[in-house]
């Protein structure tokens, strides 16, 4: 049986672009979620393509479920002076399917092996501001049907915790589907239980992967 990752694994919601300007080139960022190798070299050929008479076209891609497949390209810059540290930023921002292209036009001025590096990797995190992100949960689908004199209280539980139904049906009983992470499953059926005093039934429809967005500050 395969491990299971401790650290959340977060994607891309929205892909997006961002843009910086160190001492007069600009480097010009693209992001986008993509869950395959050809997927990947798709998006980085379009890149190039779009920004034809760019000095550079860099690339970044992680995939895999634990980040297992990684890539980087220089594009003639420097050995390890972009692709790398764009990489870096992926991994340190815990990103999975994930391509990123930093488009540079150089401004006449060189900015050195570290400084490149730096423009880089900042460049890949002002993409990513420009991005919608979110955190990939081990989830559990469920359905919880009960009568119309226990939903009132199902409803508090949920209100409390947060959660939201995908689905609500109010017919002779009282149907709701509801998405919540695995872990937190045992937990609320116990609270559903002991509300209603066992009235209320609750049944799992599937367990997958669902992204939860992030709210921002």
């Amino acid at each position: 049986m395969e491990k299971e990752e401790k650290e959340p694994r977060r994607v891309i919601v929205k892909e997006g672009t961002g843009e910086i300007t160190e001492k007069k080139s600009r480097f010009i960022a693209t992001v986008k979620r993509v869950e395959s190798e050809e997927e990947a070299a798709a998006f980085i050929e379009k890149i190039k393509k779009k920004y034809w008479d760019a000095s550079h076209n860099c690339s970044a891609v992680i995939l895999g479920k634990r980040g297992e497949w990684m890539r980087s390209n220089d594009d003639g810059e420097p050995s390890g002076t972009a692709g790398r540290p764009m990489l870096e930023v992926l991994v340190g921002e815990r990103l999975r399917d994930t391509a990123v292209v930093v488009t540079r036009y150089f401004g006449g001025t060189l900015l050195g092996t570290g400084g490149l590096a730096r423009a880089y990797a900042r460049a890949v995190k002002a993409g990513l501001a420009g991005c919608r992100l979110g955190t990939l949960r081990e989830g559990v689908k469920l359905l919880v049907e009960t009568d119309y004199g226990s939903i009132g209280k199902i409803l508090r539980i949920l209100e409390e915790q947060h959660i939201k139904p995908l689905e609500s049906l109010y017919t002779e009983k009282v149907r709701l589907i509801l998405r919540i992470p695995v872990s937190d499953k045992e937990a609320l059926e116990k609270k559903i239980t002991e509300v209603t005093a066992g009235k209320a039934c609750v049944t799992v429809l599937e367990e997958a992967e669902y992204v939860e967005e992030d709210t921002g500050v």
